[in-house]
């Protein structure tokens, strides 16, 4: 009896990585030792790809700057990982919740749990999308570790019909995902060590671009100040704490003072920053940011 000859698949990430196919016969130190340093890869795979994500972050900018939104579209693993980035840009950036839309194939059921079939259902990914109400201002990232997910490739096709801008991350290279944007990123981290396990490396780098991406767009927006984080939103104790810190640092002010100014800005690290270095009153340290777009850099500068 013949059988067909396997035919590997042209997708790096589902290869069968030749180093490890005695893995589940490693010893548990060996076993988590080969885990751990293939991540390496994944960095690797980013720093790769800096150009690529610094001309996204530039594209991104003028968009966002007018009031654009940033639209995350992903199935599974990188569905969840553009679930995370959106959220976390709140708390860290003071980012509105509305500017930070995460779509995922089969909706919120599937950030807990798989949904099967959603992810290959290419019309469900534009009328998410349209869903939304996507428009010219606004930024879709789509991510997808095969390049091939039909979810996603509707979800940009719909994108770029209304004039968004387009950015696609894939791990792997030539695939329909980055034909299809406007941006495209190559995250090629290769077979994963766990043949098809794309949770692992693949999905590291993408939680790395993803961090790189928005984390740069934040800055340039004016997020930050130095490296210090002066859009935080003081939530609870430890973040009122680090608010307080990002003051003194960056003033010189001791901790009754840091407490008082942040009182009398109404919790906001900026304005009391240009409040205390600039020696004016909270409402003319909040029209100096105004003027100049939320820039504390500027604000401090340009008097």
């Amino acid at each position: 009896m013949t059988t067909d000859p396997l035919i590997p698949d042209a997708r790096r990430t589902e290869g069968v990585h030749p180093d490890y196919a005695d893995l589940d016969r490693l010893d548990i130190p060996e076993l988590v030792r080969v885990l751990a340093d293939d991540q390496t890869g994944a960095v690797e795979a980013v720093r790769a790809a800096a150009p690529a994500i610094a001309r996204a972050v530039e594209a991104a900018l003028p968009r966002l700057e007018r009031g654009g939104r940033l639209v995350y579209v992903g199935a599974g693993t990188s569905g969840r990982l553009g679930v995370l980035d959106a959220t976390e840009l709140t708390p860290t950036f003071s980012w509105p919740v509305a500017r930070a839309v995460p779509l995922i194939a089969g909706g919120n059921r599937a950030i807990r749990e798989a949904v099967e079939g959603a992810e290959d259902n290419r019309e469900s990914g534009a009328a998410d999308v349209l869903a939304v109400n996507v428009g010219p201002d606004d930024v879709l990232i789509a991510i997808a570790a095969s390049g091939t997910t039909p979810y996603v490739l509707g979800a940009v096709d719909a994108a770029r019909r209304v004039g968004a801008l387009t950015i696609g991350l894939s791990n792997n290279p030539d695939t329909p995902l980055l034909s299809a944007v406007e941006c495209p990123v190559l995250l090629d981290t290769g077979p994963e060590v766990i043949s098809g396990s794309t949770r692992l490396k693949a999905g590291t780098a993408q939680k790395i671009a993803l961090n790189t991406f928005s984390s740069a767009v934040m800055v340039r927006l004016g997020k930050v100040y130095g490296n210090l984080m002066v859009d935080v939103r003081a939530t609870n104790a430890k973040l009122e704490g680090r608010a307080v810190h990002l003051v003194r640092h960056a003033t010189g002010a001791g901790e009754v003072a840091a407490h008082e100014v942040l009182k009398e800005c109404g919790g906001s690290v900026k304005i009391a920053i240009v409040k205390l270095l600039l020696g004016v009153s909270a409402a003319e340290a909040t029209a100096r940011l105004e003027a100049h777009n939320g820039h504390a850099r500027a604000a401090l500068e340009r008097q």
